[in-house]
């Protein structure tokens, strides 16, 4: 009964040790979740409340992942969720070392070492920046930089709204000098060539505040994904060589013998073909040994 009531307690000792450490892991886990959360968020990466400021953002993140393909996947995913949207993406493998070795004369086993990695620009309405950074961050397991700014582009845009305005003006008067006053050809080319050099300033300056309302409405994410290294093994035919194909001796031997015998034919053959310039040898040495007889 004692033992009984002793290995009792011992299993009870034990669970209970089991149970904190498994509470501890998966407290250290949303530590270091919370951790990775608050390391990439940024102030810079919110909104004023009540501000009339304009910010053009940009966030610049490398960072190691479990599975690129997967997290990927999460971060175009919540992308889309907050009205975002991927500009680039460009997701590869990058090859290490290469091995290959010999397991048989018909086989070979090749071992490929390599890294995925996957460079992204996003795109993400400004309100919804840093909520996008921390549900990204979720997916960090090493954060290797980030770097996000806020541009203040205030004034700039108003210092362009002005620069459209005197533009626009300064064209309503060259347009009404060359109605009224405008007599000579030259004169009416160069306030033509003045009155189109007014409009390309204003034009370029609505264009640049255009770009700039672009890049304040939406904020530009690039990241640097990558993962651990990692090892593929193949098997793989070996290309059988030219001497693997080669006939036996006997074979050998006996073509051997009808080649030599299609050489002596040719010889033959060409001998015949040689006949006239025979009859006329003979011929001439008949006849010499008559006239030397003679």
């Amino acid at each position: 009964m004692k033992n009984n009531t002793k290995f009792a307690l011992a299993l009870l000792v034990v669970g209970i040790a089991i149970s904190c450490k498994q509470a501890e892991n998966a407290e250290d886990s949303a530590n270091a979740v919370t951790d990775s959360t608050s390391v990439v968020s940024s102030s810079a990466a919110v909104q004023p409340k009540n501000s009339n400021r304009k910010f053009v953002r940009t966030a610049d993140i490398k960072f190691k992942v479990k599975n690129v393909a997967k997290s990927t996947g999460v971060i175009e995913d919540a992308t889309n969720k907050f009205g975002g949207f991927v500009t680039y993406t460009n997701l590869q493998s990058n090859i290490s070392d290469e091995d290959k070795t010999k397991i048989s004369p018909d086989s070979t086993l090749v071992t490929t070492k390599y890294t995925v990695e996957n460079n992204l620009t996003i795109r993400v309405p400004n309100r919804q920046l840093d909520t996008v950074i921390k549900t990204i961050a979720h997916q960090i397991g090493f954060l290797n930089y980030r770097v996000i700014k806020a541009d203040d582009v205030t004034l700039q845009m108003l210092s362009n709204q002005m620069a459209q305005s005197r533009s626009a003006s300064s064209e309503n008067r060259i347009a009404n000098a060359i109605d009224i006053k405008g007599k000579k050809l030259n004169q009416i080319i160069d306030a033509e060539e003045n009155l189109d050099a007014k409009k390309e300033v204003k034009d370029s300056k609505v264009i640049e505040n255009l770009s700039l309302n672009d890049q304040v409405n939406f904020s530009t994410l690039t990241l640097q994904i990558y993962q651990d290294s990692s090892v593929m093994q193949e098997m793989i035919a070996n290309e059988k060589s030219v001497n693997a194909y080669r006939p036996h001796l006997g074979l050998q031997l006996w073509d051997s013998l009808k080649t030599g015998w299609f050489i002596l034919e040719n010889i033959l053959s060409f001998l015949v073909v040689l006949w006239p310039f025979a009859l006329i040898g003979v011929l001439g040495f008949l006849g010499y040994k008559k006239i030397v007889k003679k």
